[in-house]
């Protein structure tokens, strides 16, 4: 059963104040995503405080990728059990990464009014404001939160700051004395108002998307240098990234977030304007399955099937939406001292390769394994590009993924 519908769309498509004749251009808008994360509930070490939970002004500061000159954001209160009001939102410019200045920007409405209402298990968007991004640009999202959901919706890896301050202070350049956090609460996604062949790519994975082990500002994920990629050339630079990526998530079963067949609709589909999807997970089911005890040859076959069927499901329930989807190899692990993976898991990992490989379910497929394996100990990650760990990249390895994404693949409509 699933936990969570999909995106519930409300509020209006003009902002407060516009004539009729500005109203219908605005209707019809093109929306794509310009920045967005993946919700789950925000428990333990990453929930807010219970001091910080309520009566407070949240500024998050998040890098676009394509720009625009309308904007609007979708807010989401999906694992809340109760209602979430916002009681005032305000879009700005960050002035400087790693603290809470912002300069101009606009205050927010929602159906022409200040504050809302998010049902438990819904999300909402913000009424669009005519305000200039550009590619690239850190927009500073700030929330007066009178009491947060419990539980608390968000994205704990942000490898960005946050900001909290008690009171209502959306609007405020400095939030002086204002309390870091390096995690993400109700927001969504940034969307801008495109040209009719505009669209956006959703990468979707787990913490090697969602870029574990990058320190807060550097936005050096592999999405990250994609992004930079697609707006250093004149035909992409129109093109929105949105990071989908959940820390340990995996594709069949669920665990830090809800599973991948389970949130693909909401993270890939519902998501305005996607047009390709970069899929890259499986090696956490893989690990996950001897990590405390060894598996029968009968489990690791299994196991493999399931994968297969469930990359199967997802590329054609977004073919049903004209999605194109492109698989991502599973990278080497060998040697990892959380998985200790084995023969047979390297095995199951060639066998789930093979089938994105060759298979053809996968419109195209970016091979990141080749990119990143050891020539010399091909179960392993390259002594160039590992963190230390065995599974995850370090900088220099996000970067050559980053870069080994071929920009041919977003070609977008002429006509």
């Amino acid at each position: 059963m699933r936990r969570w519908p999909l995106a519930l769309v409300l509020g209006a498509l003009f902002v407060t104040g516009a004539s009729a004749r500005d109203a219908a251009p605005t209707r019809n808008a093109h929306w794509i995503a310009t920045w967005g994360s993946s919700q789950m509930i925000a428990e333990g070490d990453n929930a807010l405080p219970t001091d910080r939970a309520g009566a407070i002004t949240l500024r998050q500061v998040v890098r676009v990728s394509a720009g625009g000159e309308r904007v609007r954001i979708r807010l989401s209160n999906a694992f809340g059990t109760r209602p979430l009001v916002i009681g005032g939102a305000h879009l700005g410019r960050s002035v400087s990464l790693g603290t809470p200045r912002i300069e101009g920007g606009a205050r927010l409405t929602f159906s022409g009014q200040s504050e809302a209402v998010i049902p438990a298990g819904a999300e909402i968007y913000s009424d669009p404001v005519a305000l200039r991004v550009a590619a690239g640009a850190d927009l500073a999202v700030s929330l007066y939160l009178p009491d947060a959901a419990s539980p608390q919706t968000g994205h704990p890896g942000s490898r960005a700051t946050s900001f909290t301050l008690a009171g209502n202070a959306v609007a405020d350049g400095t939030l002086a004395s204002a309390t870091p956090t390096t995690h993400w609460y109700a927001l969504a996604d940034v969307e801008v108002a495109g040209a009719p062949a505009a669209g956006a790519i959703a990468a979707i994975g787990d913490s090697i998307t969602d870029g574990y082990g990058v320190k807060p500002e550097r936005n050096t994920r592999w999405p990250d240098v994609l992004a930079q990629r697609l707006r250093a050339r004149a035909a992409t630079q129109a093109i929105g990234v949105v990071n989908a990526g959940i820390g340990g998530n995996r594709v069949l079963l669920d665990g830090l977030g809800p599973n991948l067949v389970a949130r693909f609709d909401r993270d890939v589909i519902a998501r305005s304007g996607v047009r390709w999807a970069i899929v890259l997970e499986g090696v956490n089911d893989l690990g996950v399955l001897t990590r405390d005890a060894p598996a029968t040859p009968a489990q690791h076959a299994a196991l493999v099937a399931q994968l297969k069927a469930g990359f199967t499901q997802l590329v054609a329930r977004a073919h049903a939406h004209g999605i194109t989807v492109i698989g991502g190899t599973v990278m080497p692990f060998g040697a990892n001292t959380y998985y200790h993976p084995d023969a047979a898991n390297e095995a199951d990992r060639q066998a789930v390769n093979a089938f994105i490989r060759t298979s053809g379910v996968f419109d195209a497929v970016i091979d990141f394994d080749r990119s990143m394996r050891d020539p010399a100990h091909p179960d392993r990650l390259s002594p160039r590009y590992d963190s230390g760990d065995h599974l995850h990249p370090s900088e220099a390895g996000y970067r050559t993924m980053g870069e080994a994404v071929p920009l041919a693949l977003f070609r977008q409509p002429t006509g």
